[in-house]
């Protein structure tokens, strides 16, 4: 079975020439999340040990709009690393001369935009991000996005462009919401599987739960958004950086956790743990 990670963060260590974005240390801090470089190399070593495949890059916002370390690793290493690269999301004419050349770029797969902070939530409502959808669709350039409290014009987006792939961030769940109050969110995701070109990344889950390992209490969520989406539409992902961190778990048992505990079939577990992503990414393999 092919085991494709729709969400893995890498960075170097912060220097004067590599600084992070103001505030972004106390940030990590805040969210639990390793604070020490989490290089392509040792990352490729967590990969081989759990049997991961491959893993999709989504360079860290600590770096700011950068994308060199990934676009580096999926360049070394194209069969185990791809990039879903950052655009400068309020600036449409050198937004569209990234978008553009990234479509010349094999290790790049698509973008990756974000409606979760006080800087950017609303440029999804405002115009600022408008230009962004039809020019993703003509150049036929996949979206990941994390915006949980915009579903319903997710969706309208979805509709006014069917040519589109949004692939939405951890089930579109709301920062810091545990156990039975990620229920809503996932619904509110769930509820667009009438979108045909709406995914979903059912990742970062141990995370949604303070119950010990294997988190019984959230499956239940995680099976629904199956259930609804199609097990070819719903990506398994970790942002293991930050699970190593604040739940003390272990790469591998980020995979066992689907492939042992959640009761998907063999069918379903191939679609969720990495065919239906690499299909809808255009990630051959």
């Amino acid at each position: 079975m092919l085991i494709a990670d729709s969400q893995i963060h890498i960075w170097k260590e912060e220097t004067p020439d590599r600084p992070w974005v103001p505030g972004a240390r106390e940030r990590m801090v805040l969210n639990g999340h390793r604070l020490e470089p989490f290089t392509y190399e040792e990352c490729l070593g967590e990969m081989d040990q759990a049997g991961v495949d491959r893993v999709v890059i989504v360079p860290p916002s600590w770096e700011g709009d950068r994308i060199d370390y990934g676009c580096e690793a999926a360049e070394k290493y194209p069969d185990r690393f791809c990039v879903m690269a950052r655009v400068t999301q309020n600036d449409k004419d050198e937004g569209t001369a990234q978008m553009k050349d990234y479509k010349s770029i094999d290790g790049i797969k698509g973008i990756r935009l974000t409606f979760h902070r006080p800087i950017d939530r609303n440029w999804m409502i405002d115009g600022t991000c408008d230009w962004i959808w039809p020019l993703a669709e003509e150049l036929e350039i996949p979206i990941m996005v994390h915006a949980p409290i915009w579903k319903t014009e997710l969706g309208q987006i979805a509709k006014r462009h069917p040519g589109l792939k949004i692939i939405i961030d951890h089930m579109g769940i709301l920062a810091r919401s545990v156990d039975d109050a990620i229920g809503y969110w996932v619904d509110e995701t769930a509820d667009l599987h009438e979108n045909p070109n709406i995914f979903v990344k059912v990742s970062a889950v141990p995370g949604y739960s303070t119950h010990p390992y294997p988190y019984d209490n959230i499956t239940k969520y995680v099976k629904g958004c199956v259930d609804k989406m199609g097990a070819n539409r719903c990506f398994w992902g970790t942002d293991v950086t930050r699970l190593m961190e604040a739940k003390g778990i272990t790469y591998k048992q980020t995979v066992e956790h689907f492939t042992k505990h959640m009761g998907f079939t063999d069918a379903e577990l191939e679609q969720i743990m990495g065919k239906g992503l690499c299909d809808t990414i255009g990630w051959k393999y």
